[in-house]
């Protein structure tokens, strides 16, 4: 990699978050007005002050004007963006990258998505295939494969792992119920999720991330003018984004144990961070388990466990809330829900909240000192993947 980082450079001073609902009496309009109201008053500044919006979203809009309207912005840039679903991720790394620049002093991030009520479900894949290369299985489907490699490389018990999975989703969902603004608030237990009929491989519906409609906003300035808006901002430690190029798709050798561009965007990142142990440093990471066995390969691929005892390690609670690296503290794609051009500014906000130790009682968790937390955001599927590592931190290095 040849980034040249962006430590220190830029700072987050508010941040704002909508419940990923089915939000069937809010308009995409109403979702961008309530996080980026959110943001305004964490920040405590105006809209005509910032300088400059990114503005995220897959399938809700197609333009900046879409933000512009609602938010009654005049003579301010507005820059639509799209990149699978690290399209939220992708809105603050471009925000972040302007401000560092020196184009900008300020500007917004938000992404969001309504989708719930659009005369369709789901997520569309685009281009649509026209070469014979393009995947043709569903996104369960694809991300289901990883269960029957990873057991044959390592030799764990199809059963075992299975179970593991499940586990995963079971933590996911206890940290969402501890959470007011997540879709799911529901403990499950992982005996119920592996009696539950399966929709691909062995997963069920509840290895799922759910489908929603929601929103959330970063305001971002230079590092040094950080403390005129809070007393507690998070640096910018790391920014790192690798896109693959889709080979994966016609390599009958493809390895489903391992996503080589998230384990890639990882090593960027701590680079740029400085970070040698993330296990030990970080406080929190918030991982994009669209799928649980996704969560699993994750934990190996981002340097939280050495390969193939990733799986002991989610048996054991390392991961949980109390664990020594607590992961998806806010419930995840899994329990939070997915709303694609939020997605990515969730997980920051998460990280917002853990690390300025203003999360609910009930899930915040003891940072033990560190003063660090991961967000991972991915976009694709396996063989064919773009990922995001940011790092975020409350100190200056």
């Amino acid at each position: 990699m040849a980034s040249h980082g962006i430590l220190d450079r830029v700072a987050i001073v508010g941040m704002g978050c909508t419940p990923f609902r089915e939000h069937w009496d809010l308009s995409l309009d109403d979702l961008l007005v309530d996080a980026a109201g959110l943001a305004f008053d964490s920040a405590g500044v105006t809209k005509d002050e910032l300088d400059a919006y990114w503005f995220g979203t897959s399938q809700s809009a197609a333009s900046g004007i879409s933000l512009a309207t609602p938010l009654r912005l005049t003579g301010k840039p507005v820059t639509r963006v799209e990149n699978y679903c690290a399209t939220g991720s992708e809105a603050l790394r471009q925000a972040c990258y302007a401000v560092a620049s020196g184009a900008y002093d300020s500007a917004m991030a938000i992404g969001a998505e309504k989708v719930k009520d659009g005369g369709y479900q789901g997520l569309n894949a685009f281009p649509i295939p026209t070469d014979g290369t393009n995947r043709t299985l569903t996104a369960a489907a694809m991300f289901s494969l990883i269960l029957p490699a990873y057991a044959e490389r390592y030799g764990v018990d199809e059963d075992e792992l299975r179970r593991v999975v499940a586990r995963i989703a079971e933590k996911n969902h206890y940290n969402g119920a501890r959470n007011p603004l997540a879709q799911f608030r529901r403990e499950t237990s992982a005996d119920a999720i592996c009696e539950m009929p399966a929709i691909a491989g062995r997963l069920s519906v509840f290895d799922c991330a759910g489908v929603a409609d929601g929103a959330a906003a970063a305001i971002v300035v230079r590092a040094e003018d950080a403390h005129r808006y809070t007393d507690t901002p998070l640096y910018l430690k790391a920014l790192s984004l690798v896109a693959g190029n889709g080979g994966g798709l016609i390599d009958p050798d493809y390895d489903f144990t391992t996503l080589p561009e998230c384990a890639a965007a990882a090593t960027d990142a701590y680079a740029q961070a400085g970070i040698s142990d993330p296990r030990a440093e970080l406080a929190l990471a918030e991982v994009h388990d669209c799928f649980t066995p996704t969560e699993l390969v994750l934990m190996e691929d981002l340097g939280f466990c050495d390969p193939g005892t990733a799986w002991r390690d989610v048996l054991d609670g390392t991961f949980d809330l109390d664990g020594d690296l607590p992961v998806n503290t806010d419930g995840g794609l899994k329990s939070f829900g997915h709303p694609v051009g939020a997605s990515g500014l969730r997980m920051h906000y998460e990280a917002w909240i853990q690390l300025r130790d203003e999360a609910p009682e009930e899930r915040r968790i003891d940072r033990r000192g560190r003063t660090k937390a991961l967000i991972h955001n991915l976009g694709g599927y396996p063989g064919e993947m773009l990922s995001f590592v940011g790092i975020v931190g409350t100190e200056l290095d």
